[in-house]
């Protein structure tokens, strides 16, 4: 079968690029669509795929092989316009169209399936950029009912999409994300990279994401200002995002300047450090699509706490511990609870090893094939 796939996301970053290495700083979306597209490479070698991009791949991609092509091809309205064109020139050469970014072009020729991690959007409009809402809402919506089937990575979001847009639910399938495996370091060098680099040397409490609202730092910040152990500190690790100006001014504003540490600029190959060594990893998200930091944050061991809503349950199973993002003094309970026990933390490392083995990209990129053949098929 031959497949065509929407690859934009994979190389065209939203905040930028890895001053290190070159690479795309991939989160949401990007890092989906790239991890998916890396995990199809590596296990299907029978059908013959087409990756459309608006740029040569980056050098992290895919190499290309007999089964494998990159079509590059530049234009404004790249989406929307510039790739119904070329899927018309392609309609011939593809059974069935894929696109991983949330949007299906104009005209795809061929059946398509698309895949929508979540829609936010609608839970928390006034978090969104005016145009990017109304792009998100119009678009979003036709793709919905343009597309043969739909793909999302949660249960929580299916039944959002349902909810939203009368969706059928048999039109979609949930297909839950992998995690990175990270490369390991040597124990010695985590502990000195930690001090020497990034002047840490207290025990931590951590957050990794990016800097928005959504993610409902201020409020992880108030609770963390209300713990009883005033020895630890607390790591926020991530790019500044929409409306991350409150966040940054919330340590003065609870009394907790000292003990706040921001850091925006830690590499994919340093973030291990941070997980093997925090105490415990706070994810307060008010809405999440699926919450990957939990399991990256159990892949090295390190407890979780999150919120009890949207489809973090799905993500930690029984092996975090849930509050309510709303309520800063459940939250700080809890993260007294954890801190303050290492019998409890112990605990939640070994369920933590065990909730893990449920995802990985290998099995996402099965189900995504399996979806494409059956869709491809019925052509």
């Amino acid at each position: 079968m031959k497949i065509g796939i929407n690859g934009y996301e994979a190389v065209v970053p939203r905040f930028g690029f890895d001053a290190k290495t070159g690479l795309p700083n991939r989160v949401g979306s990007g890092e989906f669509c790239y991890q998916l597209l890396r995990a199809i490479y590596n296990i299907d070698k029978k059908n013959e795929y087409f990756i459309f991009l608006p740029e040569k791949p980056t050098s992290d991609m895919p190499k290309e092989s007999k089964n494998w092509h990159y079509v590059v091809f530049s234009g404004k309205l790249w989406t929307l316009v510039g790739l119904s064109r070329r899927l018309w020139n392609y309609r011939n050469k593809v059974d069935v169209f894929f696109s991983p970014t949330h949007y299906l072009p104009f005209s795809t020729t061929r059946p398509s399936v698309i895949a929508i991690l979540d829609i936010s959007y609608l839970h928390f409009p006034q978090l969104f950029k005016k145009r990017d809402l109304y792009q998100l809402k119009l678009w979003g919506r036709y793709s919905l009912g343009k597309a043969r089937r739909i793909i999302t990575i949660s249960k929580s979001s299916k039944n959002d999409i349902i909810k939203a847009y009368g969706v059928l639910e048999d039109k979609i399938s949930v297909v839950y994300p992998g995690i990175k495996i990270g490369k390991d370091s040597k124990s010695e060098m985590r502990t000195s990279t930690l001090k020497e680099k990034f002047g840490i040397d207290e025990d931590f409490i951590l957050f990794v994401g990016t800097l928005q609202p959504r993610k409902n730092i201020e409020k992880l910040i108030e609770a963390f200002s209300m713990l009883k152990n005033k020895n630890i500190i607390l790591v926020v690790v991530g790019k500044k995002g929409w409306m991350f100006e409150k966040i940054m001014s919330a340590p003065q504003k609870f009394g907790v300047s000292d003990r706040v540490k921001f850091l925006h600029s830690v590499t994919d190959e340093e973030l291990p450090i941070f997980y093997k060594n925090a105490m415990c990893f706070v994810l307060p998200s008010l809405y999440e699509g699926f919450g990957l930091p939990v399991l990256e944050a159990m892949q090295y061991g390190c407890p979780v706490l999150t919120s009890n809503v949207s489809s973090l349950p799905e993500a930690g199973g029984d092996a975090a511990i849930y509050f309510d993002p709303q309520s800063v003094e459940d939250m700080a309970e809890k993260i007294n609870r954890v801190v303050s026990s290492q019998k409890t933390r112990e605990e939640m490392v070994k369920k933590g090893l065990e909730q893990i083995k449920k995802f990985s990209w290998e099995k996402s990129a099965e189900k995504t094939i399996k979806l494409l053949e059956e869709v491809g098929g019925e052509n």
